[in-house]
């Protein structure tokens, strides 16, 4: 009897709903040294006065710490894109 028989082919695990490449847009232009409150993102000064935070999160409770740290820093969010799962 082969794999597919008996239902127990090996299964990928599941990837979280939220996880993906993110892109956090905050008011105002932050230093480089604002990367290390932002561990494993990058900082993007824009010409249009914001900033972009952008790198992978691999789960919505990475979602919502990030989201938070931006909250606790009193930065203001501009908008939030996903972009494909990591």
């Amino acid at each position: 009897m082969n794999d597919k028989d008996n239902g127990t082919r090996e299964r990928s695990a599941p990837v979280d709903a939220h996880s993906g490449r993110y892109q956090f847009r905050v008011e105002g232009h932050l230093s480089r040294r604002w990367e290390s409150l932002f561990e494993g993102m990058t900082l993007t000064v824009e010409s249009a006065g914001s900033t972009l935070i952008e790198g992978p999160v691999t789960d919505q409770a990475a979602l919502h710490s990030i989201l938070r740290q931006i909250g606790d820093l009193g930065l203001e969010l501009v908008s939030v894109v996903r972009g494909p799962p990591t």
